[in-house]
């Protein structure tokens, strides 16, 4: 007879809902306990066995003197080994290692009969064969016998370990991300990082930081919770490094028991990246390493290899920008000190030009005046630069500073504005300027202010075709505010915040003219500061820019001398400047009318003056201040030669040159190309592009005329071009000029495929490799060229067919997406009368929509023979074949 009946015949009633533990009390020999067999249970005994089994709390039950437990299965896995021998056992035995914690909530809830409520409760449990750090909620309620007297306790608990630890591990890394967001020497952040650990170790017993340093060794930097003397200072890797941490003698957790165990993290900014460093943690002796543990101490790693590499990177960053801001400096200096060099030849360039000029002894004829006019007027350009430069250097040195005098600053910028007029009007612009006395005096440097303003309108002149420049002038608060505003062609947002550095150009911007030095804008920005004021735009491209200058009134630094503030003759010398800017080409030829005609195109308006007075004699010239305009002149007209400028506005001189080579009715035409980029590499860019001859500023008239002789006899001696080809039409102009092509790089040479096997004499084959860059069209131009007149295949056709090769090689290298091999293969056959050009490559191709094409290549190759392009998955193969006409 098993002891439920024995004991008590209901007995399998009371544990029937227990579950586990229910099974267990109704097996156990109560008999032999204080409590006594079953049948001597009271109901209030009962009733509390039944409340704790039934619950799906966790629940324990103590009862009698000898506080024996009843407890559910859901308290089983809260005392873990430990069931099921605590069952109907004193839990101040079994409990042991935490009753001094647990008895006095209990005796108070027993004695007082107030239950307790202990959030968080920090308990020390050996149920895993350790002493476990453990935290519980626990509540305490005394349990009343039949006569209402105390007879036991209830208690309520529920386990929050997990929780507690969770929040402190990440309060833990919220400090380090705190402390390694600090950055400094490495050394101090990653030593600050380890103190962060040591003020709450619980976790993170102790540590060590090994950084990677020369010799590919890690040293060690920075430690924490251990004697630094017991770890070596430096190790080749992490096997170096103990594991056993015993001896260490550091001591952690809640109690501060030995500790013995410990981790070795890498420190790497990437998963598969060399390290950066090394990380030895150790390991709490109050609890194991579980899969979370183990997570925390990667995230603890991940802050320290986070800070180490921002550090770095910053460092590196910091390092760069003052490199970079030691060339700005020599680059200053370099151009004051140049500038410094120039004026005293500018000096006496420009004195004697003046005094001829102004003498009355003996008459000029109109001729020299006005040859020497353009002299003065260049002099006094090149003048106005080297005082910029020679301004910049001073405020970058610090030698700078604003004398500030009483000016009326409203009359003095209606003046300014005024010099502008005449160009603004040239130009087909109406100026506005609302500038009313201000309510107060101001105090300015006049010189400064006037670069101010000289510069902003000067830049809104360049930069404005169509409508209006307005300026205004306005107190506000306790300073002032000019709005410099136009309806020019505006600026995208991208390139604002860099607009006032120096030397810095709006990539493709369209403007009058493409010269200038790019530091207008910087020195207004400076000047601006030195007043301690600030300058800002707002634009929208095709809408226009608005620049704000707003200044203080200042306080004087002396008392005005002399008359009041006036444009000075710099000021007057750069709007006169404009006007001649803004002057455009009469359209008319000068020169002799039976003689050949020569097309200038230049955006400067002396430089074409100049041009025309050294080849009129000869020729008749026409003049064009930009590419687009003159391809609207040889449709008009065609020329006999065209000279052109490369740096212009609009279309620029190697789209010119493109486009009259892309078109039968004008490929026959001269080009010769002047240009401020002088060496060798530039002449060879532009011969490589197509030009006839290329001629390098500044140089000789007698070269120049020579030249161009040169190119016309030779255009003279060509054949005739075919007849029924269509005339050049006018083309609008293409957006951002496209870059000029690249210089032949003389790495790309082709290495010639093995030749095939001898053919016989009416046929040829010839195969080139090479990469897959812009720098080997050149070369491919040149192979092409000679294999074709071995071939015997006529000038004229010859031409056609290295334009569409050569557009067909572009194609290859700049549309093939991630090409298996960065090469491109071009082959020549000739056979049966029949000339084959292949051109391969080994990606493939986007698909194409409107935008990407504007339909030039493949109506320019399918113009001059058969095109045939066959893509496949290894590449993209196009076929260019043509009956050989002579």
């Amino acid at each position: 007879m098993g002891p439920g009946s024995a004991s008590n015949p209901g007995g399998g009633d009371l544990f029937a809902a227990g579950g586990e533990a229910g099974r267990l009390m109704a097996a156990f020999d109560w008999a032999s306990t204080s409590v006594g067999p079953m049948s001597s249970w009271s109901a209030s005994f009962r009733h509390a066995v039944r409340t704790v089994l039934v619950s799906r709390f966790p629940m324990v039950l103590t009862w009698g003197p000898d506080f024996l437990q009843f407890y559910n299965d859901a308290y089983i896995p809260l005392i873990g080994a430990k069931h099921p021998a605590a069952l109907g056992r004193d839990i101040r035995v079994t409990q042991s290692e935490s009753w001094e914690a647990l008895r006095p909530p209990i005796e108070h809830a027993m004695t007082t009969l107030e239950a307790s409520w202990l959030p968080e409760l920090l308990l020390p449990l050996e149920r895993a064969g350790y002493r476990e750090e453990t935290y519980f909620t626990v509540s305490h309620a005394p349990a009343f016998g039949d006569d209402g007297e105390v007879a036991g306790m209830h208690c309520v608990c529920t386990e929050v370990t997990e929780q507690v630890l969770g929040a402190r591990r990440q309060r833990l890394l919220h400090a380090l991300a705190t402390v390694s967001g600090r950055l400094g020497d490495e050394r101090e952040v990653v030593t600050a990082m380890c103190q962060a650990l040591a003020e709450d170790g619980a976790d993170t017993p102790f540590a060590a930081v090994y950084l990677a340093g020369p010799e590919d060794r890690f040293e060690r930097v920075a430690t924490s919770g251990c004697d630094p003397e017991l770890l070596p200072a430096s190790v080749p890797g992490a096997a170096e490094l103990p594991r056993d941490a015993a001896a260490l003698r550091a001591t952690g957790g809640p109690w501060g028991d030995p500790v013995t165990g410990s981790v070795v993290l890498p420190l790497t900014a990437s998963r598969d990246g060399a390290p950066v460093g090394l990380l030895l943690l150790g390991v709490s002796p109050n609890r194991a390493l579980d899969e979370d543990y183990r997570s925390f101490h990667e995230l603890v790693a991940g802050q320290f290899a986070g800070a180490v590499v921002n550090i770095r990177a910053f460092e590196a960053e910091r390092r760069r920008a003052e490199q970079l801001a030691e060339l700005d400096r020599a680059k200053t200096t370099f151009f004051a000190d140049v500038s410094h060099e120039l004026r005293t030849p500018l000096t006496l360039l420009l004195g004697p030009i003046r005094d001829v000029l102004e003498g009355t002894e003996p008459p000029l004829s109109d001729d020299v005046r006005a040859q020497l006019s353009l002299a003065a007027r260049n002099g006094q350009r090149l003048q106005r630069l080297v005082n910029d430069l020679l301004d910049f250097a001073g405020i970058e040195a610090g030698r700078a500073t604003p004398v500030r005098v009483e000016t009326d600053v409203a009359g003095f910028t209606a003046e300014l504005v005024g010099i502008f007029r005449s160009a603004a009007e040239r130009a087909g612009l109406r100026l506005a300027v609302d500038c009313p006395p201000l309510d107060r005096p101001a105090f300015v440097d006049p010189r400064m202010w006037e670069k101010v303003v000289v510069n902003l309108l000067a830049n809104a002149v360049k930069y404005t075709f169509v409508g209006r420049i307005d300026v205004t002038l306005r107190a506000a608060d306790d300073g002032f505010v000019l709005t410099v505003a136009d309806t020019g062609v505006g600026i995208v947002a991208d390139e604002l915040p860099r607009l006032f550095q120096r030397f810095h150009r709006v990539p493709g911007a369209t403007a009058r003219t493409r010269e200038g030095t790019g530091i207008g804008l910087a020195l207004v920005h400076e000047l601006v500061a030195l007043h301690g004021g600030t300058v800002t735009v707002t634009s929208e491209p095709g809408r226009g820019s608005t620049f704000t200058v707003a200044l203080p009134f200042g306080r004087p630094d002396a008392a005005p001398s002399g008359p009041a503030a006036a444009p000075s003759e710099a000021a007057h010398g750069e709007a006169a400047s404009w006007v001649e800017e803004t002057s455009r080409p009469s359209g008319g030829a000068a020169g002799d009318p039976d003689g050949a005609c020569v097309l200038v195109v230049d955006d400067n308006p002396d430089m074409r003056a100049y041009l025309t007075r050294l080849l009129a004699p000869r020729w008749r010239v026409r003049t064009t201040a930009n590419g687009e305009e003159a391809l609207a002149a040889v449709a008009e007209q065609p020329p006999d030669l065209v000279l052109t400028d490369v740096m212009m506005p609009r279309v620029d001189g190697f789209e010119l040159l493109r486009a009259l080579r892309a078109d039968p009715a004008t490929r026959h035409i001269p080009v010769i190309m002047l240009t401020a980029r002088a060496g060798q590499e530039a002449s060879v860019e532009g011969l490589e592009a197509g030009a006839d001859d290329y001629l390098a500023k500044p140089f000789r008239a007698a070269e120049l005329q020579a030249r161009v002789r040169v190119a016309l006899e030779r255009a003279a001696a060509r054949p005739a071009p075919p007849a029924g080809r269509a005339a050049l039409r006018r083309v609008e102009p293409p957006g951002p000029p496209p870059a000029a092509p690249a210089a032949p790089d003389r790495r790309a040479e082709p290495v010639p495929a093995p030749r095939a096997a001898p053919r016989p004499a009416d046929r040829r084959h010839e195969q080139w490799r090479v990469p897959a860059e812009l720098s080997s069209i050149p070369v491919i131009r040149r192979r092409l060229r000679r294999f074709l007149d071995d071939a015997g295949v006529g000038a004229e056709q010859a031409y056609d067919l290295l334009l569409a090769a050569c557009e067909a090689t572009s194609n290859a290298i700049e549309h093939a997406q991630e090409p298996a091999e960065p090469f491109v293969e071009v082959t020549g056959a000739v056979a049966a009368g029949q000339v084959e050009i292949t051109v391969r490559d080994y990606g493939q191709w986007r698909e194409r929509v409107p935008s990407m094409d504007r339909g030039r290549g493949s109506t320019l190759m399918s113009a001059f023979a058969d095109v045939a392009a066959t893509p496949s998955p290894e590449g993209t193969t196009v076929r260019i074949r043509s009956a050989i006409t002579g």
